[in-house]
């Protein structure tokens, strides 16, 4: 099966290019063209085989969350004119990820399950179980690597050194609680429970605006809604939609991320099997079937609707 591993364009007026994990960015003076490839990365790592379909799934889902959410903070795309492709405004980041938990799984049970009972200067209660709705939602930042792992960081530690000034960082918890809460709305509606997420901000003209993606299965984590609380009772896995069982699959095959791993045998049956958890998610939420793009001529396709929309 074909995927977008990664992308080589050269367009005039382009000013700059930045390849990251997932994305491949062209900068036009204020404006970008952000392409969702189809890789995934895990633990910091690009995995060695890109996923059928997933740049489309992380295009289009962010494409409905970011209009879904735009009445509550500004975001930074202007159009969307092919499914892996956004056209935007080139925002100066912060150099800090604003993550939110509402309950206790993947890294914070990690952390929990090692004994840590305070995490980003949040303090946690005892007696909780994997998976636990946390009696509220807790801010958890991370550190936003341009080369290596993000790292968790604390609201004080973030002020101390100057990350964030603190009027901006204030607005930036009002922002990503309000974001959270209308995500977990949404998610509800479509009988999804919007587990953890992470959302990124940015400066353009002095404002602040909400940039990449929201809400989607690289940057959130989802349990299915029914059958929740019968199986936290009876001490079962959840049934959930998010990257988080490619992390798992890695874990239980030797790999963390840390020096000396190696990243396991990815078969075909592993890729196309995430491929279609990745289509799952994006019907599941959308309540619409996925139109699988054609990959003949998708960079042809891209480089044109990036040049004719980009002016």
């Amino acid at each position: 099966m074909e995927a977008i591993k990664e992308t080589n364009f050269s367009f005039a007026g382009q000013t700059g290019f930045y390849k990251g994990k997932v994305r491949d960015v062209y900068y036009f003076d204020d404006k970008l063209a952000m392409v969702a490839t189809d890789r995934i990365s895990a633990f910091d790592v690009v995995l060695p085989r890109a996923i059928p379909y997933k740049g489309q799934v992380l295009n289009q889902i962010a494409s409905l969350n970011l209009k879904a959410t735009s009445d509550i903070v500004p975001n930074w795309v202007i159009s969307t004119p092919d499914p892996n492709v956004t056209i935007g405004y080139r925002c100066e980041p912060y150099k800090v990820e604003m993550v939110i938990r509402g309950y206790l799984a993947g890294h914070a049970w990690r952390e929990y399950q090692a004994g840590r009972r305070t995490l980003c200067g949040v303090t946690l209660p005892e007696g909780l179980r994997e998976n636990d709705r946390l009696p509220e939602p807790i801010i958890t930042p991370t550190t936003k690597a341009d080369e290596g792992h993000d790292e968790d960081i604390s609201k004080k530690e973030i002020l101390a050194q100057g990350l964030v000034s603190e009027e901006d960082y204030l607005k930036l918890e009002h922002y990503t609680r309000a974001l959270y809460a209308r995500g977990t709305e949404l998610a509800a509606n479509r009988g999804l429970i919007l587990v953890d997420t992470k959302y990124e901000f940015g400066k353009y003209n002095d404002q602040i605006f909400l940039i990449d993606e929201i809400h989607t299965p690289d940057s959130s984590r989802y349990f299915y809604g029914q059958g929740y609380e019968a199986r936290q009772a009876e001490g079962k896995p959840q049934h959930q939609l998010s990257k988080e069982f490619v992390r798992q699959w890695l874990i239980e095959n030797g790999f963390q991320g840390k020096d000396g791993q190696a990243v396991p045998e990815m078969t075909d049956q592993v890729v196309n099997g995430i491929s279609d958890r990745y289509i799952e998610l994006f019907e599941v939420f959308t309540g619409q079937p996925f139109k699988k793009e054609p990959y003949k001529e998708a960079l042809q396709r891209m480089e044109q609707r990036i040049t004719e929309n980009i002016f």
